[in-house]
Parts: structure tokens; sequence; C-alpha cells
């Protein structure tokens, strides 16, 4: 297959098979791979009408001798299964949701970018209410959806410092939908993320909506800070989505690195005592941030304006280790597929 993988973007590209599952009558069928992309539904469906969907975002890689895995896939399984229960929606059980992973990827070995080519094989988990109605009420059918794609970095240009504004807009209540990767958390964020691009950022830097004081995170990953070169300070926050790259992140900055990680609510007053800034997540994997606009203010970050900083650069590269396997990783972190 003649495929310049090192040219790809993060963006969607139709893959041979996906698999397809549906729960009817208060059960799930068998599910299987199926070889067309598109989806029937009524006009009425709940997900059209009420936006009952969630989703997940995980990877599949190729490995230097030839194998292929992905990474935390139990992970996403089990977040998927919180996400549905707050969405009062039917849970796709953890290996079941696991041998979709490996029956998808399987199935499209040949989309899977080679090793060093820095790209991945994207797949995309989602769960959705199919029953037609319009009062609102929970659908009772629901049809469960995994496809894969090849991309290359989230965002344009690779690894370079990005450049974020602190939004006026809220992303997330508490006591709401934020801690759960809900499809109407991030369409509620494209007005703001329109704005951003159009104003030349590329990120949103949300804060908590019952204060305004405390940095949550942007509308697709969380967000990392370094103080000094032996400590990693993560936010926390009952309405920041529990990013699994950014507990992973947590275990490597203590268990790999010895670094100093403290978990806690962070103030925006205060981000200009952090010498280095990031988002993470599947997509993103860690983009450093360079500046951030607080309405004029302008916060830079030392290790961060022209390129990625010394702890947030032995985090990526330890990381990218683990997931393909160069790095020995922790017990149950890596999903073998092939």
């Amino acid at each position: 297959m003649d495929m310049e993988w090192e040219k790809l973007g993060f963006a969607y590209y139709p893959t041979d098979y996906r698999y397809v599952s549906n729960y009817k009558n208060g059960a799930w069928d068998e599910g299987a791979l199926s070889d067309n992309p598109n989806v029937t539904l009524s006009e009425a469906a709940c997900v059209l009408q009420y936006a009952q969907c969630c989703f997940e975002g995980l990877k599949a890689y190729s490995t230097a001798d030839g194998r292929v895995v992905s990474f935390r896939a139990d992970m996403n399984a089990l977040r998927m299964e919180d996400s549905c229960r707050r969405m009062e929606m039917p849970v796709f059980p953890k290996e079941r949701f696991l041998d979709a992973v490996r029956k998808t990827v399987h199935a499209n070995r040949k989309w899977v970018p080679p090793y060093g080519s820095g790209a991945s094989l994207y797949l995309r988990p989602y769960l959705f209410g199919t029953s037609p109605i319009i009062g609102v009420h929970a659908s009772e059918e629901y049809q469960f959806r995994l496809f894969a794609s090849p991309v290359g970095p989230y965002f344009k240009g690779g690894i370079r410092p990005l450049v974020i504004r602190v939004c006026d807009l809220d992303r997330a209540a508490p006591r709401g939908t934020g801690h759960i990767k809900a499809s109407l958390n991030y369409a509620m964020s494209l007005y703001a993320l329109t704005e951003a691009h159009a104003l030349g950022y590329d990120e949103n830097l949300y804060v908590d909506s019952a204060t305004r004081t405390y940095v949550e995170e942007t509308g697709g990953a969380n967000i990392i800070f370094a103080e000094g070169p032996n400590r990693l300070v993560v936010p926390i926050s009952g309405t920041i989505l529990p990013s699994i790259t950014r507990r992973s992140l947590t275990y490597i900055a203590r268990e790999y690195l010895g670094l100093e990680v403290v978990e806690r609510r962070v103030e925006l007053k205060e981000l200009d005592r952090f010498t280095e800034c990031g988002l993470c997540g599947t997509a993103a994997v860690i983009s450093p941030v360079g500046l951030i606009n607080d309405h004029g203010k302008e916060i830079r970050f030392p290790s961060g304006m022209d390129d990625m900083g010394p702890v947030l650069t032995k985090l990526y590269t330890t990381l990218r280790g683990i997931q393909q396997c160069e790095i020995e990783a922790p017990e149950g972190w890596i999903l073998k597929i092939q």
C-alpha cells in the first residue's frame, strides 16, 4: 500500500472494516465486523434529537519487532462504562470492548502505520441511542461501533509550542457531565474553538465555572505544568475529564523519572510560577504550550517558547517508549494484538 505515513495529519481516513454491535430487548447481540462505513438511522433517532452518545479514543502502534499493540485499552473500556452509566445507556462490557479493539485492528492490519513513522492507527469506539423518539427520554435501542483511521499529529506542525487563550465561556459545571466523555461536551466547545482559531490561537483554556479562578483543561486535552526540573503539577477538579494519558504521565513521573508529583487545584493567577506547560491526551500525547493569553496578559513559559522543555520531553519520550514497547511497561498497560 502506497501511503506517505510521515505526512499524515489528524483526520479521518476510512479503512476496510469496523466493528458493530446492536442493543435490543435488553441485550447486546454478538457483534461483527462490517465493511460498510455508513450508519443508517431513523430521522427521529435519539442520538440526533437529544445527543445521547459517548465515545472514546485510543491508538494502536507498530513496534520495532513487528508486533501491533494498543495502550491501556482497558482504561478506555472502563471510562466508557462510566460515561454510559451517567448517560443512562447500557454498558458495553470491558471484555467485549477489548475484543472489538483486537478484531478491528487485526482486520485493518495493513492500515497500522510502520514503526518509526510517527503515525499510529487511531481507534474511535462510540455508543449512541438509535430508537426513534420525540419526547425527552432515554433510547431503548443502541449501537456500539468502533472504526479505525491512520493518523499523524493532532496539532498541525507536529511538536511545536502552542499559543492558547483563557476562554470566557464555560466547558463544564459542577455536578454536570464534564467528567465523562459525552459527545455533547465537545460540540459545546466548537463555538469557542472556532473563535480561538480565528483570533490566531491553537486552543482555549477553560477555568472553573463556579469561581472562574481555577485552571481546568482545554477543549480537547488535559493540561499539566512543570515547576522547575523536579516537580510536575497536575490540576484536579470534579469537572475535568479523567485523561488516561494524564494518569499514565503522573505514574511515569513518579515511578520512572523520580519526579515529585503534586495533584491539586491550580489558580489562574499562579501560572507564571511554572517553567513548562503542556496539553496531554490520546490524540495530542503531549504538546508543549509556549504562551497563554489571559485577556491581554501574556504568560510565557521559559522552557517552552521555542521547543518542548526538558521535563515534558522526558515524559514524552518515556511514554512513547512504553507505548511502542521500547521501554518495559507496567503490568497491564499493553494490549497485544498481533
